[in-house]
């Protein structure tokens, strides 16, 4: 039985954006850190909840999903992000870089069509603080057509709590459940 993939995206989940006054949750912790193809001077700040990591390796640890990173970090998502937080090496989909000044250039998320073709039939939860009423829209088909998938999206100042991986858990558990039974 395949295990359904969880999508993990960062910006806007892991690493919330910052609000009016500039400022992050009280509850994430300042890093300095320096993606693939920049120098040590050119250095990206980003602002993380060490909580994080312990709540994702629960679900990890369950064993009723495969982590995937599906974010713009691509490999600096493992490398770089994933270490701060205390999580081992995860794959990624490799994102394209489009040349796009929205991230909704069809009305909805510019990943989504390269996610579609990457899962085939698989079933997934996703992690996305961007999704329109398009993307939901399309996981409710892509369910009805055999392929259980859950749109998980906080919001983007905040950034991932507790009941966004709870909620993930019982709906793997139902999936896994239905899965067997049948």
């Amino acid at each position: 039985m395949r295990l359904p993939y969880l999508l993990l995206d960062i910006d806007g989940v892991l690493i919330p954006f910052p609000d009016a006054e500039e400022a992050c949750p009280a509850t994430h912790i300042r890093h300095d850190v320096v993606p693939g193809g920049r120098t040590p001077d050119a250095s990206v700040t980003i602002w993380l909840n060490p909580a994080h990591g312990p709540m994702l390796m629960g679900i990890i640890r369950i064993g009723l999903v495969t982590p995937v990173w599906c974010t713009s970090w691509r490999q600096d998502a493992t490398t770089l992000v994933g270490p701060l937080l205390g999580l081992p090496p995860l794959p990624y989909v490799d994102l394209p870089r489009p040349q796009i000044t929205t991230s909704h250039p069809n009305g909805y998320l510019w990943k989504r069509d390269y996610v579609d073709g990457w899962l085939g039939g698989a079933p997934t939860a996703w992690i996305d603080d961007d999704f329109t009423v398009l993307d939901h829209e399309w996981a409710e088909e892509r369910t009805k057509r055999g392929s259980p998938t859950l749109l998980v999206q906080p919001d983007h100042r905040a950034g991932l709590h507790a009941e966004h991986l709870d909620a993930i858990e019982a709906w793997a558990r139902r999936y896994m459940a239905n899965a067997s039974a049948a």
